[in-house]
This record gives structure tokens, sequence and C-alpha cells, in this order.
């Protein structure tokens, strides 16, 4: 006879947005938690997360909430951790596990050796390579994870047993977890998930900044919109992204800086051919890069 019994007692959410509110329902969906509490600035985000049947308790004080959790997953913008893990330094249960969903991995490594080091073992840092350009519980799905990669990066320190527990909270949602080193991480986003939204966001300034705008952004097409879907997204997200993981970010875009200059001579040169293996180069490597994508998706 097949168990089905939750494997997580109680699940804390401190931060009841897009991937919080997914992950909860993801896991209810499987029954694989038996009670979720979120943790809240905003009463009326928590109502909203109630009513959606997203949490089944809802908590403004972090400590208070956490007092009796089995998992904490902390998905709050980055630069509010330190403060959330001061929070419940004291209130943790000894076997609870923490973890969390951030986008920088080696700042909040840093930040829980630092504000909670009593617990550290059980902390298995985490991040799902998932999301939409909308924010908010109201946007949360249950299926947002399935066939996406979720990054844990656990340390030397981090126990089996935590990094097991994660590991299969988040394979219940539908995700391909895989391991990684925190800094390795942190460079491979910065190129492939942090330099496109700075590019993004930056494209849209360029023209919400020019005497034509109205007339820009009427006549822009499909492709524009495609391109800067990403500039929707949360900017306190993003602003605590490039503070965070200052160093790696900045090494993409002085790359990115100079493949434009490469284009600005070009163009300033009139170089027809340079131009022409320009673009042929980048679109080859685009075709083979989705190639491989669609083969790793088929053979999962």
């Amino acid at each position: 006879m097949t168990d089905t019994t939750p494997s997580i007692e109680r699940l804390v959410l401190i931060g009841i947005g897009l991937i919080g509110g997914s992950l909860a329902r993801a896991l209810k969906r499987m029954n694989a938690v038996e009670q979720v509490i979120g943790v809240a600035r905003s009463r009326g985000t928590g109502d909203l997360a109630l009513e959606l049947g997203v949490i089944d308790r809802f908590c403004m004080d972090p400590g208070e909430a956490v007092e009796d959790a089995s998992i904490v997953v902390i998905a709050t913008p980055l630069l509010t951790f330190p403060v959330i893990l001061d929070a419940i330094a004291k209130h943790l249960p000894i076997d609870a596990i923490v973890t969390d969903v951030g986008s920088v991995k080696q700042y909040v490594i840093n930040a829980v050796k630092r504000h909670l080091p009593e617990h550290f073992e059980r902390f298995v840092p985490g991040h799902p390579i998932a999301g939409t350009e909308r924010s908010g519980v109201h946007a949360s799905f249950a299926e947002l994870f399935e066939r996406r990669h979720v990054v844990l990066t656990p340390l030397p320190e981090t126990t089996d047993a935590a990094v097991s527990l994660i590991s299969d909270m988040w394979t219940k949602t539908g995700a391909d977890v895989i391991t990684m080193d925190g800094s390795y991480h942190d460079q491979v986003l910065a190129a492939t998930s942090h330099l496109p939204h700075v590019i993004a966001y930056s494209l849209v300034r360029c023209l919400a900044e020019h005497p034509e705008r109205d007339t820009l952004f009427e006549f822009a097409a499909g492709g524009f919109y495609d391109f800067t879907r990403i500039a929707s997204s949360d900017p306190v997200m993003w602003r605590d992204i490039c503070m965070t993981n200052r160093e790696p970010i900045l090494g993409a875009l002085r790359e990115f800086k100079s493949q434009l200059n490469a284009i600005i001579g070009a163009v300033e040169k009139e170089d027809n051919e340079l131009l022409h293996q320009y673009f042929a180069q980048a679109k080859q490597a685009r075709d083979a890069g989705l190639d491989v994508k669609k083969k790793n998706a088929n053979r999962g």
C-alpha cells in the first residue's frame, strides 16, 4: 500500500510571491506538505494567500512563524536576508532545515554563516531557475517548476540529510535538481540570466528617454516586446541581484560592452563582411544551444 503521508510537516515560507507561492501550490498538489505557514510584511498579501489556498496560516513575525518549522524557505529580495536571519535565529527548532530561492548564492551563504552560524550545517542554498515576468502570490501556479532546473549549492558543512530533504522537496514539484559550487553558480547566472535582464531594462530605458518615446513604443514590433518581456520583472529583486552579485555581473557587462563596441566599429567602417560573420556566428551558436536544450528536455 502506498504511503500518502505528507513528507513535510510544517513548511514556513518567508516571502509569499511568485516563487514561494508556486512552491506551496506544487507541494500541496502532491500532498507533500501538511501545513504551510506564510510570512509577509503586508497583511493584504497574507489574506490573499489564505484566500487562494496557497498557505494555511499567516504570520507577520518571522520569529514566531518558524518556532515549529520543519523546513524554512526564504523567498524574499536578497538584501532583506540579514534582517530575516537575525529575526529567526533564536526561534528555529534545532532540527529545522533552512533553504532559500535566491538568484545569488555566495552572498546568501556568507549571510547565513554570519547571522545563523549555529544552523549553518542545516542550511541548503537553493535556486530554482524558473519564473515569469509577473510577481506576487496571485501570479503563482503549481506547474512553474516542472522540467526546470533547481540548483542546490551545499557546503562541505551541510549535512547529507538536509540536502536529501531539500532535493526531495524540489523533485516533488517536477523539477530537475542539480548541485553546483556557489561561486560557479553566480558566474553562470551572471552571464545567462542577470546580464539579459540588465540589457532588457537598459533597452526599455533607452526608448523611454527618447524625445519621441510615444511614437517609438507605438511602432515597436513584436521582437522588441519579446526581447524586453523580462524588463517587467520585479525591480526590487533585480536591484538586489545586481548589488549582491556585483563582480560577476560587472564582468559580464564589460564583456557585452566589448561586443557592442565591435559592432559599432564594424558599422562605422561599413564592414559588410564582418557584420555578416558576426551575426551568422551568433545565429549558429544560438541554434546549437537550442538543439542541446531540446535534446536534454526530451531525454528527461
